[in-house]
């Protein structure tokens, strides 16, 4: 049986408490190990911005999984870092194997380095977009300067990624109909067939069972 240690991550102290963004990764993650007929032998938990490069837990994750002869399993690569650098140092760190349930184990390389570039690209995107909010409030004159200011800015940022990606799953569920229409019924199999299209997520990146299945369960 693969031992697997789950490593999750949240940005905010609002999140941890509330549980809500761990709650989802450990959905992902248990129905990946549980796919790969796996164990989880461990969790480690950081609660901490995706721009911190200091991941005490993460490295308690990686010591422990070496110990055991385990994979680090996180549910997406962006839970580690939304640094290209960042996640190619753990490459690179041969003993310190980690996997990413949304992919699986059979990912090529160089795609986690495309993914991981693209999880850069985003984080500069979204604090583009909470600046660009800032200004906005700013101009309208609002006093800024306290948290309250911000979170509005950054919730306006991230409402402007949500529709963006809400269009995008409208846009997808008529090919994946069609794919069903073909005789194709499995989820890795949509997921195959979606790839096979080049047809991305609305991250750019490949799609895996767990992305169509969260598509599907969105429109139902």
């Amino acid at each position: 049986m693969v031992a697997y240690v789950e490593y999750r991550r949240v940005s905010t102290g609002e999140q941890g408490k509330s549980g809500l963004g761990l709650d989802a990764q450990a959905t992902t993650i248990r129905a990946f190990v549980q796919a790969q007929a796996g164990e989880i032998i461990a969790t480690f938990t950081d609660v901490l911005s995706g721009g911190d490069d200091a991941r005490p837990e993460l490295a308690k994750a990686q010591a422990f999984a070496r110990k055991h002869g385990a994979w680090v399993v996180v549910s997406k690569l962006d839970r580690l870092s939304r640094k290209v650098e960042f996640i190619s140092t753990l490459m690179n760190r041969k003993e310190a194997r980690f996997v990413v349930a949304e992919l699986g184990h059979d990912v090529d390389p160089f795609m986690l380095h495309i993914y991981a570039a693209v999880a850069e690209k985003e984080r500069a995107l979204i604090a583009s977009r909470t600046r660009a909010a800032l200004a906005e409030r700013k101009a309208q004159g609002v006093k800024l300067g306290n948290r309250t200011n911000l979170r509005e800015a950054q919730s306006a940022g991230n409402a402007a990624w949500s529709a963006a990606a809400q269009a995008r799953r409208a846009n997808v569920l008529p090919i994946i109909e069609q794919i069903r229409g073909a005789g194709i019924t499995t989820l890795a199999g949509i997921a195959r067939a979606l790839n096979a299209r080049g047809v991305t997520t609305a991250r750019g990146g490949a799609w895996s069972a767990v992305q169509v299945s969260r598509i599907l369960d969105r429109a139902a």
